[in-house]
């Protein structure tokens, strides 16, 4: 219930300040005003230009091997935490899990590279 008077009072909030906005603001509009806009230069060429796929392949496959970089933080924090087991009578242990883990991670983007730059996605021209 308090959730939905929330809604509604920031709705109607909303609502009042747009109305008013377009009940009392400023109605003057020019030529100079209605020219588009873009660092205060004249625009050269259409906004509508074609990008080649090539663009598009680079940007995913950026995003694809950047996420190895975020995968990669925290498991580097937690890295002691992933190593060291509790052995038997309770004396820590170090254990290859962690380093394993993130070694395997790493291969399966090293194989997914390999093929990318095979299949000629990426690379100088």
């Amino acid at each position: 219930m308090p959730a939905g008077v929330a809604i509604v009072l920031a709705l109607a909030f909303c609502g009042l300040f747009t109305a008013l906005a377009v009940l009392i603001g400023p109605k003057a509009s020019n030529p100079e005003k209605l020219k588009p806009f873009e660092c205060g230069s004249e625009p050269i060429g259409s906004p509508r230009g074609r990008y080649s796929v090539r663009f598009y392949q680079v940007a995913i496959l950026f995003l694809v091997f950047d996420i190895e970089a975020a995968f990669m933080y925290p498991w580097a924090v937690l890295y002691n935490n992933l190593s060291h087991t509790i052995g038997p009578a309770g004396l820590p242990m170090i254990s290859v899990f962690g380093f394993a883990e993130m070694l395997l991670f790493v291969a399966i983007l090293v194989v997914a590279l390999a093929y990318v730059w095979r299949k000629k996605a990426i690379g100088w021209e």
